[in-house]
């Protein structure tokens, strides 16, 4: 069965383009995991990802798994809220620029703001980066349905869409 799917690319080129959603007062932790342990990466993107359709990694060997974590350009944030695993993201770095490769939030996390707080750390850790011009991101129609809605409201500007086929 074939499925029109939206596509658009997001960036954003100023640590000062930034806006924060003010969510600040959570009992939380973001922190990078040094430990190359694929089976974190593996958790998150098949639980984040089982209502959004990511199917591209599902097929990835513990090798394939592996060698993607250790690759020095890869970052893998988690968001702890006191002491669960509540959401990721992970930042691919190239050259002079931050892709947010994947983000998300476990469901039970959902519609809390959460959403929000996460992504601005996101674009905030990536411009921690030196030389870093601009950090951008893509999302579909497969997505949660306030994906597109967060971007733009952390500032993030649309400078592509497609639609394809899948």
């Amino acid at each position: 069965m074939t499925k029109i799917i939206d596509r658009n690319y997001l960036e954003i080129k100023s640590i000062n383009d930034l806006i924060e959603n003010g969510l600040t007062k959570i009992d939380s932790s973001i922190y990078l995991e040094k430990i190359v342990d694929f089976q974190v990466n593996k958790f998150f993107y098949k639980n984040v990802g089982k209502k959004h359709r990511w199917t591209d990694r599902l097929t990835w060997s513990e090798d394939d798994w592996i060698k993607y974590v250790s690759n020095p350009k890869v970052q893998t944030y988690i968001l702890k809220l006191k002491n669960d695993f509540a959401g990721y993201f992970e930042l691919i770095i190239h050259s002079q620029e931050i892709e947010i490769a994947y983000f998300g939030l476990l469901e039970e996390y959902h519609n809390k703001k959460l959403g929000g707080f996460l992504l601005s750390e996101a674009i905030k850790k990536s411009f921690l980066n030196k030389n870093i011009k601009r950090v951008w991101a893509h999302t579909c129609s497969l997505d949660h349905k306030n994906a597109l809605k967060n971007y733009l409201a952390r500032g993030m500007k649309i400078y592509k869409k497609e639609t394809i086929e899948v």
